[in-house]
């Protein structure tokens, strides 16, 4: 709506006013970065100091005006200096980035491996010391230090420089060109004279912001403010606090990027007993375990040495269908994009041919049906290219929920559990090796969504999420140690003479289970015996733990559930099982017990022997049925465990998300037993 004279504005209308303005700043601020992309610029703004000799602010927009980047306004254009800061921080963000991947190479550089195609470990030791020299330890990932070697690597071959002649002259401005500035408006930079942004209700805002009129705005008069309503999603509290937002405009409407802060509790660092790992699965995207720090003796108050208690229950989150789904579409997308550069290149084929003709007089009467052949491959071009990205948008769509619904059932599984922190390999240790398709590809391109989805909402919990060592995980037993035979890999459990890779096989103590789940003990365990060597990132609030501490994971099995005469004889104080005092007495009830046996203790019907022993993991009741008849399954109780969730969810059986993903169900956990404390191997399969 226009402020001034309260017209409604339609969503076209409103659309094309922010793209006016989102282009005047990606102008001016990709005015900024070209002008500043030289390696004297560079290394004057890593230096962090102004040209007063002042150190430069934490705002973008203020260190470059402190070093006198001010950013030139287009002839004939007239913005007001709140535009301009919002340009100015646009650069100063992609120019202080450019200043991180240029500390990469430059450590790749001073670390070149033998074989850039694969480094050994003594190779990836010496790139993390020269990564912390850069001062860009944390956040580089395996995947980034794989692409910025091979852009170096092509760099080298494109120019046939060896790495002598590479150092001291190839930085991030000569193997790369000025990056391009996205298509936003960072309104952040800018204060109430351009942007005004309240809460009018718990599900709606109102944005107040200046909105040029025309592509071009010469004058004051050409900008007015305008009102637009934002409606607020379910997942924002009533008592959250809405921060300045970005816009957007995508697929012809605008997009308003509305941040907001609320306050959690405190994770505490240490102290943790009882935990939950989870290991980014070759067999499942996600497979935990929980684990309990043995508490102090009572005779002597001490902690008993590297004893990490499990029940061995699993915890699954088995993504296969939605695997199989993103493979297809990652396929038919390839198969678009060929075809959509085959068009292309046919396009080019034909204006170039189309000018060539057009200085020869004798090919005059075929640029007709040149006209005609270039108008249909533009067409066909088109519409190759809109399937693509209509294609690649779902990709999009599906793996943020897929993440999102992984990252609740991890966190509603913890707080279930009653765990107080989640542990989790760390991503910037961990690289896919060989030909794995299916999970392992999901994984790869998930695992970072996940990761940052676990801990938002572990924050919303009071969960600590910590990142531990991924090398070994998957190598050792975690019942027996590092030995020195380290497990075996087989295809299934009855296979264990062949070499496979699901299912983990101890020859020394015995173990044989899902390779995963074996994974995620020693995840759990490595987390909870080096928790005081946990170190937090100051700039992202990350905590991750780079001491491996090595500890074996006893089994604990839970005790036994009395029966109902042994219940009987514990509230009656009689014994469970009186002796007969004589031979009479005793030949009478052997008889007896025999004639029960034959006939029942009616008579009429056979007697069967029942236990009433707990199982390890309470079944999902039954749902419960308004009409027609119950399915076969328990029966709901009032005694049944409560499910316990942090949020909602669409499927309350899986509480996935997804009806075609299994999950483990989220139940809690009973008390662990108190019986002997060590380790129990599992039967041999």
């Amino acid at each position: 709506m226009l402020e001034s004279s309260g017209e409604v504005v339609g969503e076209r209308v409103l659309a094309e006013r922010v793209g006016w303005l989102v282009a005047v700043v990606r102008q001016v601020a990709a005015g900024v970065v070209a002008e500043r992309w030289n390696r004297a610029d560079l290394d004057l703004l890593k230096a962090g100091a102004g040209l007063d000799g002042r150190a430069l602010p934490a705002k973008g927009w203020m260190a470059v005006r402190r070093l006198g980047w001010g950013a030139d306004v287009p002839v004939g254009v007239y913005v007001s200096d709140r535009v301009r800061r919002c340009a100015e921080e646009e650069a100063a963000r992609a120019l202080r980035l450019a200043l991180h991947r240029g500390a990469v190479l430059a450590a790749i550089t001073a670390s070149w491996p033998a074989d850039p195609r694969r480094r050994t470990d003594a190779e990836w030791t010496a790139l993390r010391a020269a990564l912390e020299a850069e001062g860009v330890a944390g956040g580089v990932s395996a995947a980034v230090i794989r692409n910025r070697t091979r852009q170096l690597r092509a760099y080298l071959d494109e120019r046939g420089l060896s790495l002598a002649g590479l150092t001291g002259r190839a930085g991030v401005v000569e193997v790369e060109g000025p990056p391009g500035v996205a298509a936003q408006v960072l309104l952040a930079a800018a204060d109430r004279q351009l942007i005004i942004l309240e809460r009018i209700g718990a599900s709606e805002a109102r944005l107040r912001v200046q909105l040029p009129l025309c592509a071009r705005p010469a004058t004051r008069r050409d900008w007015a403010w305008h009102v637009l309503a934002v409606p607020l999603p379910a997942q924002v509290p009533a008592d959250a606090r809405l921060r300045t937002p970005t816009l957007r405009v995508m697929d012809g409407r605008v997009r308003v990027d509305l941040p907001f802060t609320t306050a959690v509790p405190y994770a505490p660092v240490g102290g943790h007993t009882v935990a939950v790992g989870f290991d980014w699965g070759v067999n499942t995207l996600l497979t935990g375990a929980v684990g309990r720090l043995h508490a102090a003796d009572p005779q002597d108050g001490r902690m008993r040495d590297g004893r990490v208690e499990g029940d061995g229950r699993p915890l699954i989150y088995d993504a296969t269908p939605i695997s199989a789904k993103l493979h297809r579409l990652r396929g038919h997308r390839e198969a678009l994009a060929a075809r959509r550069d085959h068009y292309a290149a046919l396009q080019a084929g034909l204006t170039t041919r189309a000018a060539s003709r057009n200085t020869a007089p004798q090919y005059a009467p075929h640029a007709a049906r040149d006209t005609a052949r270039y108008e249909q491959v533009a067409a066909l071009h088109e519409r190759a290219d809109r399937e693509h990205a209509r294609v690649c948008a779902r990709i999009r769509r599906l793996n943020n929920a897929l993440s999102w619904s992984a990252a609740r059932w991890a966190v509603d599984q913890a707080v279930a559990l009653g765990a107080s922190v989640i542990y989790l390999e760390d991503l910037t240790t961990l690289e896919a090796r060989g030909h794995r398709k299916g999970n392992a590809t999901l994984s790869g391109q998930v695992r970072g969504r996940v990761a940052d989805a676990i801990r938002h909402l572990a924050a919303k919990t009071g969960l600590a999420v910590v990142t531990v060592p991924a090398r070994g995980t998957s190598r050792y037993c975690p019942r027996c140690g590092t030995g020195t035979a380290p497990l075996r890999h087989t295809p299934a459990p009855d296979r264990l003479n062949e070499r496979g890779w699901k299912w983990a096989h101890c020859t020394r103590c015995g173990l044989s289970r899902d390779r995963d789940q074996a994974a995620a003990e020693r995840i759990v365990t490595r987390g909870l015996l080096a928790q005081t060597h946990t170190i937090t990132d100051r700039a992202t609030g990350a905590r991750t733990i780079r001491t491996v501490m090595e500890g074996n994971l006893s089994r604990v099995r839970r005790p036994r559930k009395p029966t109902r005469a042994a219940r009987r004889a514990r509230r009656t104080g009689t014994d469970l099982h009186p002796r007969p005092q004589s031979r009479h007495d005793r030949t009478r009830q052997n008889r007896t017990r025999r004639d029960r046996a034959k006939t029942g203790p009616t008579g009429k019907q056979p007697t069967t022997k029942t236990f009433s022993q707990m199982p390890d993991r309470r079944p999902v009741p039954a749902p419960t049925l308004t009409v027609g008849q119950r399915p076969a399954g328990q029966a709901p109780q009032a005694n049944s465990p409560t499910a316990v969730r942090t949020g909602l969810v669409r499927d309350p059986h899986h509480r996935t998300g997804f009806h075609k993903v299994k999950a483990t169900p989220v139940l809690a956990l009973a008390e662990y037993g108190s019986g002997r404390h060590h380790a129990t191997p599992a039967r041999k399969a």
